[in-house]
């Protein structure tokens, strides 16, 4: 398996955070949460779910966002791996599912705070994201200069150093049909990968 196979199968983290995370609220989890028993916290499981590969998800923890802004678990896993489901407020599909490193770095996005540099993170976003501004990790909707971009299933890297993002596309309007860096500059610039 080569390097660019590998960054295909590890990295989906950004696009899709951006989206399902719209609210710009801080996550937090809280451990005793109850597990789902509701049709919605049925079908939220299942949009979550498809996010990752089969068996990335069927292990992994399945958290939503309630209706206080703040993460509750709808379902405990074990294998490292937080997965939400789509974000009924946005325009497209936006499911993800991210590594630990990957969920730091999101909160962070949230939270307005620099990410810790060098704590590499991948995430999945098998099921596509939602449409996001290219240069500006902030943007709530086109504009004439946000460089708003379309993207299909995906994997992300995040949290690397620059050096290793300069080794790719990072063109205000990339070619989202080949890797690229989203929010070139910004300290939330991430790896863009599709996914076919």
């Amino acid at each position: 398996m080569n390097f660019p196979q590998v960054l295909l199968i590890a990295g989906w983290v950004a696009l899709s955070a951006s989206a399902a995370l719209a609210a710009d609220q801080p996550i937090a989890v809280k451990a005793g949460s109850e597990q789902a028993s509701s049709t919605a916290d049925k079908n939220a499981i299942a949009s979550a779910m498809s996010a990752a590969p089969k068996k990335v998800a069927a292990a992994a923890t399945i958290v939503a966002i309630g209706a206080n802004g703040k993460m509750r678990i709808l379902r405990k896993g074990n294998n490292g791996f937080t997965c939400m489901p789509d974000n009924p407020t946005t325009p497209g599909p936006d499911p993800m599912c991210m590594d630990k490193a990957a969920l730091e770095w999101a909160e962070a996005w949230m939270s307005h705070k620099p990410p810790t540099v060098g704590k590499i993170g991948f995430m999945y976003m098998l099921a596509g994201g939602t449409d996001a501004s290219n240069v500006d990790p902030y943007a709530k909707k086109p504009t004439a200069g946000n460089h708003w971009v379309k993207t299909g299933p995906h994997v992300m890297i995040v949290g690397a150093g620059s050096r290793f993002y300069e080794m790719y596309p990072n063109h205000a309007q990339p070619d989202t049909a080949v890797p690229y860096v989203m929010w070139h500059g910004t300290p939330y610039q991430h790896l863009m990968i599709p996914v076919k």
